[in-house]
């Protein structure tokens, strides 16, 4: 089942109980049978819901996690740093804690799934350029919730466009 449709299915089940409930007792002056009362609750919730769907992420946009907890604010030269086998239910809360007890920590990104959204066990975190080898150092091979952390600096994502050569 799709993420999506997996997600509304709760909601166009509930619009359409509300819509038969308002059909059936509230207006009962149109004497509409129990089916005709579902199949308006149903086509009803199947137009809303999806709409209703599409709206919320919108709303509930998460900020930036740059933005909203970031504690260093460096003008010097960055890193960023590659960081593998992380625990599929760390956040960014918690390794920009873990990577702050060893240096300065500028941002934190962790890959997530696009069709799931569930965390792939991988990400970068940017650090201050002269903190980059301590991290490494303290942090690659460091056991964390039950996973060993490979931690290196990231290399460039490269194009498959070869066209130059």
């Amino acid at each position: 089942m799709l993420p999506s449709l997996k997600s509304s299915l709760p909601f166009t089940l509930a619009l359409a109980i509300i819509t038969y409930l308002v059909f059936s007792f509230v207006l009962s002056s149109l004497t509409l049978d129990t089916a005709a009362a579902v199949t308006i609750g149903v086509v009803l919730a199947g137009i809303l819901v999806p709409m209703l769907v599409e709206l919320k992420p919108l709303e509930s946009a998460p900020t930036t996690t740059a933005a909203k907890s970031v504690t260093v604010t460096a003008s010097g030269p960055s890193v960023t740093l590659y960081v593998g086998n992380l625990p599929y239910k760390a956040n960014e809360e918690a390794v920009r804690d873990l990577f702050q007890q060893s240096g300065a920590v500028l941002n934190v990104r962790l890959m997530k799934d696009r069709q799931t959204g569930r965390r792939r066990g991988f990400g970068f975190v940017e650090v201050a350029a002269k903190d980059a080898a301590k991290v490494i150092q303290k942090l690659n091979d460091f056991e964390y919730e039950g996973r060993t952390l490979k931690v290196r600096e990231a290399k460039e994502r490269q194009d498959n466009d070869d066209s130059d050569e």
